[in-house]
């Protein structure tokens, strides 16, 4: 399968070249859940992109961390590093790639001096848990100095381009671009597709697994979700202290029970009978900030902007990733493909909605009107709030949305689900494998 990996494109390179064509002279900092893949492509960056390049892991290299504790010197710090590998550094043709740095602040702290440098250094960098580093550090984080971009999971159109289905991902754009339907059979093959990444969800090494063996599900080893779970629950035990490590691993462990009860709202009871918001905030925070989980907030009025009208204490909590929730939630696949359970309707498919706006960097709200009615999700599209229904199935009734729009009269309003495309009564219908394209 060596192939399958080296053809396994992401869109997120073309961020890269922008900041190579654009902001150079920034050090390139990438941010991110563990294994979604950072190190990966940034080192195809670096392969394909620059002449030469040089890759210093200081989780594997902690030798090197004594030069960036000896000076802060950019020069000083590659003088000791050429020293060290016994080769001269050619800084007009060569980026150097530095990465697990979220384990020194003196390295995060000296990207400031490289950026303020005459001396035009390539700096890449990436971190497992390099939010909640930057979270930590506060004021010494360089702020300004930094270019900053951050991975998420694969989303359903790379999870096509990784399976061979090009032409299916190039019908599914040309559609949505003349929000045309698209042929019944091509339909269905999508909404099947769709449900096979609701399953596998969009850790490279799931959808790799998931091409491996031949997009059957049922050969495909459900070990590489639980390892990826176990890696996130290791790293709460080593980079959290005391209590907080259980904290943090409680809330992870109580995201389904949180999505499968009919409100959504985060309920600290769920996780502890007499939990408390003030035991379980940075728990969550330590969650948010390493990228693991998303948080929607609760908005009183649907007015621009929406974080002046936003609850902070009503919120909902989602997975990074849905292949992770299926996998965290037991969920057998058959359920999925079926569409046997409950659970599975009410859990994956708004968490696969979350994880794709959270990938476009769009702001999570929701509205409720006295527990009545409820939007899943208000995003800003050309300075209009546009709401945006999310429906499991192709029953797409819905009080809620024929109340909201009574009662605020956006222009017009998103209705995903399992129809086809289609636009009605100022509802555009989306199915939920164009779900990607949203805002465009």
């Amino acid at each position: 399968m060596g192939s399958f990996i080296i053809d396994m494109k992401r869109k997120f390179t073309e961020k890269l070249v922008k900041w190579k064509n654009n902001n150079i002279d920034q050090p390139l900092m990438v941010i991110g859940a563990r294994q979604t893949g950072k190190t990966y492509i940034l080192k195809k960056f670096c392969e394909n992109y620059f002449e030469k390049h040089i890759y210093i892991n200081f989780e594997e290299e902690r030798e090197y961390l004594a030069f960036f504790e000896e000076s802060l010197n950019p020069d000083k710090i590659i003088n000791k590093i050429e020293i060290f590998r016994g080769e001269k550094i050619d800084t007009d043709k060569t980026v150097i790639f530095f990465d697990e740095i979220q384990i020194s602040e003196r390295v995060i702290t000296s990207l400031k001096y490289f950026n303020e440098s005459p001396v035009r250094y390539k700096i890449v960098c990436a971190g497992s848990l390099l939010g909640v580093a930057i979270n930590r550090s506060g004021s010494s984080f360089p702020a300004g100095k930094v270019y900053i971009e951050k991975l998420f999971p694969m989303d359903f159109e790379e999870f096509l381009l990784a399976s061979g289905e090009t032409l299916l991902n190039d019908e599914i754009s040309e559609s949505f671009r003349k929000f045309k339907q698209m042929s019944d059979p091509i339909h269905k093959k999508a909404l099947n597709l769709y449900r096979h990444y609701l399953c596998v969800g969009g850790m490279p090494a799931a959808v790799l697994e998931y091409v491996k063996k031949d997009k059957d599900l049922m050969l495909f080893d459900r070990a590489v979700h639980s390892n990826i779970i176990f890696s996130y629950i290791a790293d709460m035990a080593k980079y959290t202290t005391g209590s907080q490590a259980v904290k943090t691993n409680q809330i992870y462990n109580s995201i389904p029970a949180q999505l499968a009860k009919e409100n959504k709202k985060f309920s600290y009871k769920l996780v502890e009978e007499k939990a408390k918001k003030e035991s379980y905030e940075t728990a969550i925070n330590w969650l948010l900030s390493s990228g693991l989980l998303l948080k929607s907030i609760k908005v009183e009025l649907p007015q621009i902007p929406l974080s002046a009208y936003q609850r902070p204490n009503y919120f909902k909590l989602f997975l990074s990733d849905v292949g992770l929730l299926a996998a965290l939630s037991k969920l057998n696949f058959n359920e999925i493909i079926l569409e046997t359970s409950m659970i599975y309707r009410g859990i994956l498919t708004e968490n696969y909605i979350a994880q794709n706006f959270a990938s476009k960097n769009i702001d999570l709200y929701y509205w409720e009107s006295n527990s009545m009615a409820e939007i899943d999700f208000l995003i800003n599209i050309d300075g209009n709030v546009i709401p945006v229904e999310v429906k499991s199935s192709d029953n797409t009734k819905s009080k809620s949305l024929n109340s909201y729009i009574d009662k605020f009269n956006p222009e017009y309003s998103i209705r995903i689900s399992t129809k086809n495309f289609g636009y009605d009564k100022k509802i555009k219908s989306l199915p939920l494998y164009a779900m990607h394209l949203l805002k465009q």
